[in-house]
């Protein structure tokens, strides 16, 4: 009989301890330790397999190759991420903030798909509230099975007898296993409920998603070691004041991790966008000053941001600086590369920093884009709509070439735009580049002022 003991279990990486401790030996986090109650099978309970059942080593080339064929769901740019497709067998973890729509997006999923068998399992929601939720998205489907259920034994037995292509847990946060003598949502529950399911779609071939909270600091709920479990890992990101939403792969055994989707969130649920650059640049009648655009790359995909700036004379002692969307600490660096090489008096200003529809990015090809919306609302120069930027701004105000160069000026140039604005370093590299757009070559951050202020009457 299984003996009952108290164990303590980080929640940050999974580690085990025999009793309560301040620091995580493993990954160094503080106060991660929670307590729980687990079972103990007697040693004596050791089987080994006969000897004709084992499993023994073989050479790689004698490994039997299969030639997998993705499963294509009803969605681009959820492919687009996976790579192409859904690898049968495979385990999608599917991680976001609550409301930023991941149950919709897999309700989506499960229900757009044609041809495929899904199985939709909620522990969360009833399957009358499922059915609202579906109507609400005005979506029907013969093929989607709804199970509302909790109980890992009984799902994977539906499972076995359904044999659908597609299964959806939703979420593995409120799954448990009569295994495990601990509440849901625990440590030892989700790594277990984790295992097993691995385990089953393995030896399947069905291929699974499942939907994981994320902790108030942004990471996914419950042991480090559930990202090492499955083989694809895929963050929802956006804000819940904003329409638009970014699906963004974080760990990917059978593809690339540079790819993005992103979805704009309406009342019928989400919608793919397919062309990012024409929801995030606005069309003014009149140029207005302290409007840059950029050209910057999320992965693989090239697409053009409104960089939106306001200098203002500072109403009290201290200079406010605020930064939506890029890291705070890098617009202070890019203000002090301004104020040390151009002498630019900013320490009195109040400087406020926006990108278009709300999107967070952390690309530094960017830099030379925010520094250009800076200089024209300190200098109130229209820069208009025909010219944008693509660099990295350097500590001693050298104009650094930006990643994927060549994919940033084909996308301005299919884009109408006349003009961009590169790192000089790029004049000998650059090949293949469009006729219908000028490159402007720049190595230094005077420069950028230099070419604003002259050029000012041709915006």
């Amino acid at each position: 009989m299984a003996k009952l003991q108290k164990k303590y279990f980080c929640n940050n990486c999974g580690a085990e301890a025999p009793k309560w401790l301040g620091k995580c030996p493993e990954c160094e986090q503080w106060n991660t330790f929670v307590e729980e109650i687990v079972s103990k099978e007697s040693k004596n309970n050791i089987r080994f397999a006969p000897e004709g059942e084992r499993n023994v080593p073989i050479p790689l080339s004698r490994v039997e190759k299969i030639d997998y064929k993705r499963v294509l769901l009803a969605n681009g740019e959820v492919n687009r991420v996976l790579g192409g497709g859904l690898v049968p067998g495979s385990l999608v973890l599917l991680g976001g903030e609550p409301g930023i729509g991941k149950s919709t997006l897999s309700l989506q999923i499960a229900l757009h798909t044609q041809g495929i068998k899904t199985l939709y399992v909620s522990g969360e929601e009833s399957a009358q509230q499922i059915r609202m939720r579906g109507e609400r998205l005005g979506i029907d489907s013969e093929e989607c099975l709804i199970y509302a259920e909790t109980r890992l034994e009984d799902i994977l037995n539906q499972m076995r007898q359904l044999t659908p292509d597609v299964v959806v847990i939703d979420s593995i946060q409120t799954m448990y296993t009569d295994s495990i003598d601990s509440s849901p949502g625990s440590v030892s529950q989700i790594r277990e409920c984790a295992s097993m399911l691995l385990k089953f779609v393995k030896e399947s071939g069905i291929s699974a998603f499942i939907i994981g909270h994320i902790t108030k600091d942004g990471v996914i709920a419950g042991p480090k070691i559930l990202e090492h479990i499955v083989d694809v890992v895929l963050q929802f990101e956006g804000d819940s004041n904003n329409i638009y939403r970014i699906l963004r792969c974080m760990k990917n055994r059978f593809g690339a991790t540079s790819e993005i989707g992103v979805f704009e969130m309406s009342g019928t649920g989400l919608r793919e966008v397919v062309n990012p650059s024409d929801i995030l640049l606005s069309h003014y009648d009149v140029p207005l000053s302290g409007v840059a655009v950029g050209a910057a790359i999320d992965g693989v995909r090239p697409f053009l941001i409104e960089t939106q700036a306001l200098v203002a004379n500072a109403t009290y002692s201290t200079p406010q600086r605020s930064a939506t969307g890029f890291d705070i600490k890098r617009l202070g660096m890019l203000l002090a590369v301004l104020e040390k090489r151009l002498g630019l008096k900013l320490f009195g200003k109040d400087i406020f920093l926006n990108f278009a529809g709300g999107f967070k990015i952390s690309d530094t090809g960017l830099d030379l884009a925010v520094v250009a919306s800076i200089l024209s609302s300190f200098f109130d120069i229209k820069l208009g709509d025909s010219v944008c930027f693509a660099g990295e701004i350097g500590l001693s105000g050298e104009i650094r070439p930006a990643a994927r160069s060549e994919q940033r000026i084909a996308e301005a140039a299919r884009l109408g735009f006349k003009r961009i604005v590169v790192s000089n370093y790029l004049k000998k590299s650059l090949k293949n580049i469009s006729s219908d757009i000028e490159v402007i070559y720049v190595s230094r951050i005077d420069e950028v002022a230099h070419y604003l202020t002259e050029n000012r009457q041709n915006y």
